[in-house]
């Protein structure tokens, strides 16, 4: 994906949280401003808004050293999450049969943008 001149990103890779539940957390910051999305993460009770905010405080410093934009007029434009691996484990179950239970990892993509 080009990334405009007015654009960062930040990508968390591999983490250990199913897509649905990170993607909750994507969705609430998904186009607020990104130091307003920043102190609504710092309050979130979900497990995955910490990782998250470093994921936003990185495009953010992306945006101010790469691009030299500022970070009071940066929005987060996209937030977007896509599966990665899925571990498998056994559980055994009765009869001597085994249930088998997925573990799944996370890709979470953030993008800023400079607004006028």
């Amino acid at each position: 994906m080009k990334l405009n001149n007015n654009e960062a990103k930040a990508v968390l890779r591999q983490v250990r949280v199913s897509p649905q539940k990170l993607n909750l957390v994507a969705q609430m910051i998904k186009g607020q401003n990104a130091i307003k999305a920043m102190e609504k993460l710092l309050y979130c009770k979900k497990r995955i808004a910490v990782d998250v905010r470093k994921t936003v405080q990185s495009a953010i410093s992306n945006a101010q050293n790469n691009g030299g934009l500022n970070p009071e007029k940066l929005i987060v434009k996209e937030a977007f999450v896509g599966s990665s691996i899925r571990l498998k484990r056994f559980m055994p179950r009765g009869r001597g049969r085994s249930g088998i239970i997925y573990k799944p990892f996370s890709h979470l993509t953030v993008i800023v943008k400079e607004e006028a």
